[in-house]
């Protein structure tokens, strides 16, 4: 039997469709077409666990109430330079670039901006957001933390209370951008959804399981009791992750003043905690862009252990992953684009023409 070619469709057209899904399940035309925005914009920089994958996920929160159709986000405090936002459940996907926007506008006032968000929906992958900072030539910083959710061990546990809590940072450079996204656990719980669907294994010891062992097993994830993730590290310097795990919290549940202990358990609703700083307050912006600049040069010039794998820098495999695709469309898994068919016939929305497909 011949292996099944990836689909590529034009980021526009699938874009389009995923907004028409999204405005059917409830959502008004500006909070469905954030959402389509945001979720294509990770499958274009690869972020694949965070894009299209979990469409009919967002739908059926909108469906079932879970996440607001309409309606704004009230702010609960602020002052000069710091925001307290609560997005009742509205589409992180629609907020989080609002908020980050608000911080900018204050950074460029006070030289800096905060803003946290709590209770969002689904944010997805930080790493979308990052430009809108670095493109006004700032540095940005986000976090997140899921205060109803409990898969991370802390170091030396094989019981959970952290959720993985991304984190993410963007700065300007005189070249391309630097774009960075991790998790605090290590790996996140998407990735082991997906290895349990393709049916592989890990790529490395990332969960605990119930006897606490550590394993590749993304099985071990649906046992009960479940296996939970490690924290970033892993079993030897996971300690490490544990105390990033803490930190992250105390910056976004905690100040936020909801915390896991306050929150209703299962419930998918963020906190996120995004900060800008514009460097013109502290000294000329292309004086700082060339010392940025100068660190990434150092990092390139490094003698690599494996000449054919060169040292890469922070998000220059995301760029240019979203620059093919969007010359040759996006590309998604024959696995991956059956699930939207599923999500075609049940919104009854047929999905584009592929990029090889002719009339």
């Amino acid at each position: 039997m011949s292996e099944q070619k990836n689909i590529h469709i034009s980021a526009d057209s699938i874009r389009q469709w995923a907004q028409n899904c999204l405005q059917q399940a409830g959502a008004e035309e500006s909070i469905a077409a954030a959402m389509a925005e945001n979720l294509v914009a990770a499958d274009l920089m690869g972020f694949r666990t965070h894009g299209l994958m979990r469409l009919r996920y967002n739908i059926n929160c909108l469906r079932d109430g879970s996440s607001r159709p309409s309606g704004d986000y009230q702010v609960v405090s602020k002052r000069a330079a710091v925001q307290l936002w609560d997005a009742d459940l509205l589409s992180g996907l629609y907020v989080v670039p609002q908020a980050v926007d608000a911080a900018i506008g204050m950074a460029r006032e006070c030289g800096t901006g905060t803003v946290i968000v709590k209770r969002a929906q689904h944010v997805a992958a930080l790493a979308v957001y990052l430009e809108r900072a670095v493109n006004e030539g700032m540095l940005i910083q986000l976090m997140c933390a899921t205060p109803g959710q409990q898969v991370v061990a802390p170091h030396g546990a094989k019981s959970a209370w952290f959720s993985p809590n991304p984190f993410a940072i963007g700065a300007p450079t005189q070249s391309r951008p630097i774009l960075f996204d991790i998790s605090f656990s290590m790996t996140a719980a998407g990735k082991v959804r997906k290895a349990i669907a393709e049916q592989q294994p890990l790529p490395y010891s990332a969960l605990i399981t119930a006897s606490g062992d550590y394993t590749t097993d993304a099985t071990t994830f649906l046992n009960d009791p479940a296996s939970v993730l490690a924290p970033l590290g892993g079993q030897e310097l996971g300690y490490k992750g544990s105390g990033l795990c803490l930190f992250s919290e105390l910056w976004t549940l905690a100040l936020s003043q909801l915390g896991r202990h306050q929150e209703q358990p299962g419930l998918d609703a963020n906190t996120v905690w995004i900060q800008v700083i514009d460097p013109s307050a502290f000294g000329n912006v292309e004086e700082f862009k060339a010392q940025a600049q100068a660190l990434v040069d150092g990092m390139k010039a490094a003698t690599p252990i494996d000449k054919s794998y060169p040292i890469r820098i922070p998000g220059e495999g995301a760029m240019a992953t979203r620059a093919r695709q969007l010359q040759s469309g996006v590309e998604y898994s024959p696995e991956l684009w059956r699930q939207l068919e599923k999500v075609a016939d049940f919104m009854q929305q047929p999905l584009p023409k592929r990029s090889n497909e002719t009339n």
